[in-house]
């Protein structure tokens, strides 16, 4: 048999940045054996395999090297930059196209951005938030960063870290001081077993500047499946949001966040939130490059 298949950096408009995604366009004769081989050959944070139901409507599967996943946003964002990119699905010159992506947590909306022909960035809806409760006892994750109490907030503030979800559920870890997210010490075999015992994907550590910022500095760890950390993480940053919107700590609707520069893959994630009588829908995006394409025989 053989396929196409793409290697995408997302939320990243240059080759080498931002978080690399595996694409597969149209894996209609694949079994879901063959799609977890290909995401263990392909060896990246999660490889996604999209079947074609109309030119408006796309089911979209998600598999890490070891196991299949409900979401991934850096991989939505590539696998629709290239779907548009490449011709798979209709263009159009100026103006924003929106298709759907059918995937185990529903059907969610994707708006492709459209300026002269080019396109500028792929924006992703996510699942509704879902607020899953604070973790009060915070020593076993303390461990898992070598970290003290005293570390963990905003401002000068404690925050109790929390677990969101908007697809998948990850731990929102506030950190005080950027030098101390920066220079983060993990234990990934602890994390991994927290993570397990806790029934999370993995942690999503941020540093927001200071309340009301419209920037925040964030690390994802989720080596229970498989990725130690990556550089750009789309549903994290998409409950990252809704916690720091919720909470009280932004009033703004939008918010970057700066993601990968420890790994020296520099990423920009694009996220929005808006509230309607209680209700939150949240969007994240950003820019997408083909860095890689060919054809997979076996």
């Amino acid at each position: 048999m053989e396929i196409n298949i793409y290697q995408v950096d997302a939320f990243s408009s240059k080759p080498f940045g931002g978080n690399p995604a595996g694409v597969v366009p149209d894996a209609g004769e694949l079994s879901e054996k063959d799609m977890q081989n290909i995401a263990m050959e392909m060896n990246l944070s999660e490889t996604a395999f999209v079947f074609p139901i109309d030119k408006n409507n796309y089911k979209v599967r998600f598999f890490t090297p070891v196991q299949e996943v409900d979401l991934c946003g850096h991989a939505t964002i590539g696998s629709f930059y290239t779907l548009a990119y490449k011709g798979y699905l209709p263009s159009i010159y100026k103006g924003v196209k929106k298709v759907y992506q059918e995937t185990k947590v529903g059907k969610l909306a994707v708006e492709i951005f459209f300026n002269n022909g080019k396109i500028e960035r792929v924006m992703m809806e996510q699942a509704p938030p879902k607020d899953l409760g604070k973790i009060e006892d915070i020593e076993l994750l303390l461990d898992c960063f070598h970290l003290e109490k005293k570390d963990i907030g905003i401002e000068d503030n404690f925050v109790f870290p929390k677990i969101i979800s908007t697809g998948l559920p990850d731990i929102m870890l506030p950190i005080k001081s950027k030098d101390t997210l920066n220079n983060l010490k993990v234990d990934f075999r602890k994390l991994a077993d927290v993570s397990k015992k806790l029934n999370v994907s993995g942690v999503h550590a941020f540093c927001l500047p200071k309340i009301n910022s419209d920037k925040v500095f964030t690390r994802n760890f989720a080596p229970l499946v498989g990725i130690n950390e990556e550089a750009a993480t789309g549903t994290a940053n998409g409950a990252l949001i809704y916690f720091l919107r919720k909470e009280g700590y932004i009033d703004r609707n939008e918010i970057i966040s700066m993601q990968g520069e420890v790994l020296n893959r520099p990423s920009n994630i694009y996220c929005r939130i808006d509230e309607n009588k209680g209700e939150y829908t949240v969007k994240i995006g950003g820019g997408a490059r083909i860095v890689l394409e060919g054809i997979m025989c076996f």
